[in-house]
């Protein structure tokens, strides 16, 4: 196995319900020396250019719909000639910031290989309806966009989210994995299953 884990941070807004916000977004790359995925699109195309470093882009993987982390994917689309997936309860979401529909759906237990690893989508709704995790247990890591941060859940206090829905998640399907495996978020530092379950 030769699949590796990159990361980026870009800054821009995010903006829902009338209101708009400064952020900070990880950009997430996972792959070998010739190919990958990208793992949502914010704010900067240059920036995760630089992230995939020149390799095969083999899809854009959209954790969410939301803004901040979809603004840029048909740009990079385009750019990297790799299609834009997102689950297709997040279509509504997607829809506030692009007129054009993405290249294709995601859906829980869907798999992408790379670099002798696998990442399998999982359903996570609750912060969107159409909110996704990525497993990669090879590299005993999951990314879970704005599903779960250091400190608990993602927030849940706008539209299409639901605070019931993202805890029934983040408890039935990603306190599954093992306590050890590192949680790459959508914003801010890593951190563990195992030091979350205490805080959902």
């Amino acid at each position: 196995m030769n699949a590796r884990v990159d990361h980026a941070v870009t800054s821009g807004t995010f903006s829902l319900d009338g209101e708009t916000f400064d952020v900070d977004n990880n950009v997430w790359v996972i792959g070998d020396d010739d190919a990958c995925y990208v793992v949502d699109a914010p704010h900067d195309v240059d920036a995760i250019l630089g992230a995939v470093g020149g390799r095969r882009v083999l899809a854009v993987l959209c954790t969410h719909g939301h803004d901040d982390h979809v603004r840029y994917a048909p740009e990079l689309g385009r750019r990297v000639d790799a299609p834009v997936l997102l689950h297709p309860d997040d279509l509504p979401v997607w829809r506030l910031t692009h007129d054009a529909d993405p290249d294709g759906p995601l859906a829980d237990g869907q798999t992408f290989e790379v670099g002798g690893t696998t990442l399998t989508v999982l359903h996570t709704p609750g912060h969107s309806p159409g909110s996704v995790c990525l497993v990669a247990p090879d590299l005993g890591a999951v990314f879970t966009g704005d599903t779960l941060f250091e400190g608990g859940p993602g927030a849940t206090g706008r539209s299409f989210s639901s605070h019931d829905v993202i805890v029934a998640s983040i408890r039935e399907r990603l306190f599954a994995l093992p306590d050890d495996t590192v949680v790459h978020t959508g914003h801010g530092p890593d951190t563990t299953i195992g030091a979350e379950k205490g805080n959902v």
